[in-house]
């Protein structure tokens, strides 16, 4: 691009930017801002907590695709059957901010350092609930869901969370909910609750 051109910014804060570039240097690019306007900010709020896979491409693939259906809040989760214990923050921070970009959003999701299970389990949220099926747990996240609030959506390892786990999840207010009939891989499974949430939340003129 070249001297005098259009550029859509945004801050990843919730503003977009109409800006005009005054200097076109390859390590240093000038603009000028010519319009800043305020994106509305949604009435709900996804967070999900998710257990990063073995495999690094398929958190940030998970990472990706999230953002670009839109979540708010992503933060990996340290469990007892957890493959991966720490997490490249600065790579899939890259991959969110592109993600963004690419989707053409204003906010960029909050993505929260590697997190031990039990710190996880005490945040707060309107509705809190924890993936797991068994023989008991027959609720779909669909049903369980309603419109207009805070989630907060726990999704395990490959190896699944550990009954001690599941048992302190529920002492702790979360309920157990079912993603359907099928067994998914950790990232399909956070990609299914996110894309659910904001079904959930669509509004349709």
């Amino acid at each position: 691009m070249t001297e005098g051109q259009n550029l859509d910014l945004t801050d990843g804060q919730g503003f977009f930017y109409d800006a005009k570039i005054v200097r076109a240097d390859p390590k240093k690019c000038e603009f000028e801002v010519t319009e800043k306007r305020q994106d509305t900010k949604k009435d709900f709020h996804i967070h999900i907590a998710i257990a990063p896979t073995k495999n690094a491409d398929r958190i940030e693939w998970f990472i990706e695709k999230a953002t670009e259906i839109g979540i708010d809040q992503i933060s990996f989760m340290l469990c007892k059957n957890s493959e991966r214990k720490v997490i490249n923050h600065e790579r899939v921070e890259k991959v969110a901010v592109s993600a963004m970009k690419q989707s053409q959003q204003a906010w960029l999701p909050r993505l929260s350092q590697m997190t031990h299970f039990d710190e996880i389990v005490s945040a707060q949220a309107d509705q809190r609930c924890i993936a797991y099926v068994d023989a008991k747990n027959t609720k779909h996240l669909q049903s369980y869901a309603s419109s207009g609030k805070k989630y907060l959506v726990l999704i395990g390892p490959e190896g699944d969370f550990s009954k001690e786990e599941l048992s302190q999840a529920m002492n702790n207010g979360f309920e157990k909910v079912s993603l359907g009939p099928n067994r998914l891989r950790t990232e399909t499974a956070g990609l299914v609750a996110c894309q659910i949430l904001n079904l959930i939340n669509l509004k349709i003129s």
